[in-house]
């Protein structure tokens, strides 16, 4: 009966840990083209989250990897359904175009909606970074914006 009573507590805190920590998977389309769209995973860590994203972009050619961790600087009461929430946080991208590699320090500043009763959340970002070519030339920067569109689970 222990046994029985263990197994069942361990399963029961095993989907409440579970459940507690709201992911996301989907699209992020923009990044400064009309032809880029990223694969976006985001994952919470209490209020904060981490994003990742892999993308490509068909007008510059390029293939990337973005990491960012973003702290949750408010969720206002707009509405009383849904939740909104102001993030913004650090990251770094790595890619390649046409053979040359190049690495990014990235900035994020974004706005995010919740549906309430519906398992999808629609963001508003801008994505700021400084980077450098692995082929040598000058530092670079780019503020690219971006529609995420993410299955929420």
């Amino acid at each position: 009966m222990k046994k029985i009573l263990l197994i069942a507590a361990m399963v029961l805190g095993f989907a409440v840990a579970a459940t507690a920590q709201t992911r996301t998977m989907g699209a992020r389309f923009g990044g400064g083209t009309v032809l880029g769209a990223d694969f976006s995973y985001q994952h919470s860590m209490g209020a904060d989250f981490i994003e990742a994203n892999a993308g490509i972009d068909l007008n510059a050619v390029t293939i990337s990897a973005t990491g960012i961790y973003n702290f949750m600087i408010s969720k206002p009461q707009w509405t009383s359904q849904g939740t909104w929430g102001f993030y913004a946080g650090p990251g770094a991208s790595l890619g390649g175009i046409l053979g040359t590699m190049h690495a990014a320090v990235v900035g994020q500043v974004g706005l995010e909606y919740f549906f309430e009763g519906f398992p999808l959340q629609l963001s508003l970002d801008v994505r700021p970074s400084v980077g450098f070519n692995f082929a040598g030339g000058p530092l670079y920067w780019s503020a690219a914006a971006g529609l995420g569109v993410r299955y929420a689970f």
